[in-house]
């Protein structure tokens, strides 16, 4: 009876239980919004964003007046003919601040170890034999939970985080001078007599410079040619020299115009001769205008005015 029931044993003897384990990635997902870049004005620069087109203004003389470039403004207002625009429409000045693209950045996290899964214990048939009715009676008698060899713990190792890339700082955008106003060179645009001086509180806005018809007219510092014509009422042919952010000079009432819009010039290079388009005193002469941001400034701030 005792044999019968060995046998019984090892018919029911039982393997091992398997276990399996995996790992379940958790991932953390966060987002570095790129910061808006906006345009930065100087203090002292008190022009608009926006300007609203009166009755008798020209883009040339908005352009003019506000220091810009007309062929810039047209451009960043869809306007094809510059000699066509109407009461009542808003002009941008300066362009819309550029902005970046959002980034979005992902950053892994340690992963936990899974939890152990058991399975269903399988029947295996074994001959009969004493170590088989050995095994089985240690299978029905197990030792105490004491004993019993304790699980080998699963480590987790930690995954490396990524170090964050390295982006290069936007800087704003300035409206102010390139370098300061003492950046610039200047020098007088002709020789001769000052017949007109600045006056803000009588609205004369520049210097009035006679001498000879033909007369050599210079670029008083480097820059580029803005406006190359006769379109402004009360300059006659006018050249129109922006320097920088900040500065532009005007050369009024010339004979000829030697160079051309989009060209850039050197301080003391021959632009013109001097003329006498001034329908009022019909004289021999150069106005002369230096702007910053627009506004009319006295030249004599940076000029050695009375030398011929």
């Amino acid at each position: 009876m005792k044999r019968m029931l060995a046998w019984l044993a090892v018919a029911a003897l039982l393997a091992g239980c398997a276990t399996s384990g995996q790992r379940a990635p958790i991932v953390e997902r966060g987002t570095a919004a790129g910061k808006n870049t906006a345009r930065v004005f100087s203090v002292s620069d008190s022009r608009p964003k926006v300007y609203v087109v009166q009755k008798g203004d020209t883009l040339f003389g908005i352009a003019f007046n506000y220091g810009l470039d007309y062929r810039e403004l047209a451009e960043m207002n869809g306007i094809q003919d510059p000699n066509l625009i109407q009461v009542g429409q808003q002009i941008n000045l300066f362009s819309a601040p550029a902005r970046t693209a959002v980034v979005a950045e992902s950053r892994p996290v340690q992963v936990q170890a899974a939890s152990l899964v058991k399975e269903q214990p399988k029947v295996v048939k074994y001959a009969y034999s004493e170590a088989a009715v050995a095994q089985a009676e240690a299978v029905q008698n197990p030792p105490p939970a004491a004993e019993r060899s304790a699980p080998a713990k699963v480590e987790s190792k930690p995954v490396p985080e990524p170090k964050p890339e390295t982006r290069p700082e936007t800087k704003p955008e300035s409206a102010g001078n390139d370098g300061g106003d003492d950046a610039l060179e200047w020098s007088m645009p002709t020789k001769g007599k000052v017949i007109g001086n600045f006056s803000e509180a009588d609205n004369r806005k520049g210097v009035d410079i006679a001498g000879a018809l033909g007369q050599s007219v210079v670029a008083s510092a480097p820059g580029k040619v803005v406006y190359s014509g006769s379109g402004l009422r009360g300059y006659g042919k006018l050249l129109i020299i922006k320097h920088n952010k900040t500065y532009i000079s005007a050369y009024a009432h010339n004979d000829q115009l030697l160079v051309k819009e989009g060209e850039s010039v050197t301080r003391g290079q021959k632009i013109a001769e001097m003329g006498n388009s001034d329908s009022e005193s019909g004289l021999v002469k150069l106005h002369f205008e230096v702007r910053r941001f627009g506004k009319p400034v006295d030249p004599a701030n940076y000029l050695s005015l009375g030398k011929s």
